[in-house]
């Protein structure tokens, strides 16, 4: 399938690891202009890297905090600058701590907000006059399977993820008619950072160890085993793609049949 990526500029969220650098990855692969956005420098220089040696194309970066309005309004003008204008952007942020409701104070529920919801925000708001001066655009929005089926000891998660859920699907009410299509993509356990990091402290909270928790976790996904990244990354790609020309308001889930909800 031709996705029709050749040249569209693309900002990819949250991509020096895990989903969002390899979501990064795929869109160059298609031959997109991928300008990847996170906090630490030399991370992002190695994503690049990276790219380039498995493509052969140069993706560019933009060091931003996604919790700062100004580093966002400043990735896009970098992005506008470098590529003439914007057609997809991909929204990602790194998850909130995990821990249960007595756990967090006003200043951690605020930290949550900013990082998992008010970024999202920032980046459309910022996103939507360029898209709408090249007459379109995708947008697509990662959360998490616990916007179909909430996740223990994720209360800030639990919250924040379905707020993006109501933020796109308003959006793709308010936005069909400029040709801009936005979805909600939201990962099962896919073999990143993130979920070693959760497999931890589950053994910690119950005493197993971490390749036992592994092990349970396989029992409940039909498919046996933890998503890998790029596998993700291919429905992010298309979604974000011009070949996507029918589909806005959507949440799908990539997690090997794990939720059982409808």
């Amino acid at each position: 399938m031709n996705l029709q990526l050749t040249g569209k500029p693309v900002i990819v969220c949250a991509s020096s690891a895990g989903l969002g650098k390899a979501a990064a990855l795929e869109f160059a692969r298609e031959g997109a202009n991928v300008m990847l956005a996170a906090r630490r420098q030399v991370e992002l220089q190695k994503a690049v890297a990276e790219i380039k040696a498995a493509t052969g194309r140069e993706a560019q970066f933009t060091v931003t905090d996604m919790t700062k309005a100004d580093d966002i309004a400043r990735l896009v003008e970098s992005t506008v600058a470098a590529f003439g204008g914007v057609f997809t952007l991909v929204n990602n942020s790194g998850g909130p701590p995990a821990g249960t409701f007595d756990q967090f104070d006003d200043a951690a529920w605020q930290r949550a907000f900013e990082l998992n919801l008010l970024s999202y925000v920032r980046a459309i708001r910022a996103v939507l006059p360029h898209m709408r001066k090249g007459g379109g655009g995708r947008i697509v929005n990662y959360t998490s399977s616990s916007v179909k089926s909430p996740l223990d000891n994720l209360i800030l998660s639990n919250t924040f993820r379905m707020g993006v859920l109501g933020l796109a699907k308003t959006l793709a009410g308010e936005l069909g008619k400029d040709g801009i299509l936005v979805n909600v993509l939201g990962p099962g356990r896919i073999q990143t950072d993130r979920i070693e990091q959760l497999d931890s402290f589950r053994a910690e909270k119950t005493g197993a160890t971490t390749e036992q928790v592994r092990a349970e976790n396989f029992k409940s996904i039909p498919l046996g085993r933890y998503g890998v990244p790029e596998e993700f990354a291919k429905l992010t790609v298309f979604l974000g793609s011009p070949a996507n020309s029918y589909i806005t308001g959507q949440t799908i889930l990539v997690e090997g049949g794990m939720v059982k909800a409808y």
